[in-house]
């Protein structure tokens, strides 16, 4: 499994970017989660991020510029504003007119819809569970809410209401930066997958909120990853 050779600091971030979600309300993990997870670690690579400008509270302040706070967030997440500004689309007109005409929470409901799993089959229920999974529902006993970890990150923003539980699915971006992970560490021939992997599979990500947010910092994709590389080379 790719996860077992995550060094504990990489599997941190991961931690650390789901709890980030959270906090901002969102009910999914991206790669913006990650770049604000990953410049607030005290990692190498968070320091070279850091020193580029690139620090948690400009991450933080982009994103919820960018995607808002709460559960409707999701449905904006890998639209580019500054892009559809220029052709005369505001996404803040955009959400405001939706609350108007449908309330004030049916941004909130959408995105619930757009995570929740496939629906059971209407013409064969028996069919949609598997009889293993359902005798494990069936067993399994309602969590308590003293035993719902308490996040450990922290920030400008929170989200408003209750924050998102159970799994929050990781986008298919956030599954790509994943992937890309592997790739530079194979390309830097370690054995294993640490934050400088994270980083630099995070910062060659096409599309998303990272590029933009990366733009809007005055940063470049070249210029973080030799400064990155130099101060692994320097460590080593």
């Amino acid at each position: 499994m790719m996860f077992e050779r995550f060094t504990p600091d990489a599997r941190t971030v991961v931690v650390h970017a789901q709890e980030h979600a959270r906090r901002l309300g969102h009910r999914y993990v991206g790669c913006e989660h990650l770049l604000l997870a990953v410049a607030s670690t005290g990692q190498p690579a968070g320091a070279v991020l850091r020193e580029q400008g690139i620090t948690p509270e400009r991450v933080e302040e982009e994103v919820v510029r960018r995607v808002g706070l709460g559960a409707g967030a999701g449905l904006f997440g890998d639209l580019d504003r500054d892009a559809l500004s220029a052709i005369g689309i505001d996404l803040d007109a955009v959400r405001a007119r939706i609350e108007a005409s449908f309330g004030p929470d049916a941004l909130t409901r959408a995105a619930g819809t757009m995570h929740c799993g496939p629906r059971p089959s209407r013409l064969n229920p028996r069919r949609a569970i598997p009889p293993g999974l359902l005798r494990r529902w069936r067993r399994r006993r309602p969590v308590p809410a003293a035993s719902v970890p308490h996040s450990t990150t922290t920030g400008r923003y929170q989200a408003a209401g209750a924050v998102p539980r159970g799994h929050l699915p990781f986008t298919a971006r956030a599954k790509k930066c994943l992937e890309n992970s592997v790739r530079e560490a194979h390309a830097m021939h370690d054995q294993h997958i640490g934050v400088e992997h994270l980083v630099l599979g995070l910062i060659r990500t096409n599309g998303g909120l990272v590029p933009p947010v990366l733009l809007a910092l005055g940063a470049s994709e070249p210029a973080l990853r030799a400064a990155i590389l130099d101060r692994y080379r320097q460590a080593s």
